[in-house]
């Protein structure tokens, strides 16, 4: 399992290609469900230009190292992979990479699901958007399904 939180920008596709050439797990997993989160120019009607992500250290990766081990138990997965960004982040970057690893596509695609709306909802982020108009604070936003 690996959690990360990264300031620096990072390709998610890239990423989740190359820990899963790491894993020693091959011939155990037949589904592997991934979601990636990018950034967009535009929130309800007004036109960001970017945001900003902070968190709070320890704390935030605490919480996702719980939500991650809740997931495994519940669904009995064989790995998760987790990367959130902070700081600045502009128009298409990749945000957040969430995927799970497991025998079956049920339990990869129910647990890959799950973890990334416990880390919308309730992970200790918080958002920053710029727009044309001013920048303004975020609040958690629990119904993007």
């Amino acid at each position: 399992m690996l959690i990360e939180i990264r300031k620096e920008p990072f390709n998610a596709w890239q990423e989740l290609q190359s820990y899963q050439e790491g894993l020693k797990i091959t011939g155990q997993y037949g589904a592997t469900a991934s979601f990636v989160g990018t950034m967009r120019d535009f929130n309800e009607d007004k036109k960001v230009t970017h945001m900003t992500l902070e968190h709070y250290p320890g704390m935030t990766e605490k919480h996702l190292n719980a939500i991650a081990k809740e997931a495994t138990e519940t669904w009995n997965l064989l790995d998760v992979l987790i990367l959130h960004r902070i700081g600045r982040i502009n128009i298409s970057d990749d945000i957040v990479l969430v995927a799970t690893w497991s025998a079956h596509r049920k339990e990869a695609f129910e647990s890959c699901r799950r973890i990334m709306e416990e880390l919308k909802s309730t992970a200790p982020f918080w958002k920053k958007e710029d727009t044309q108009s001013g920048a303004q604070w975020v609040e958690k936003n629990t119904s993007g399904y």
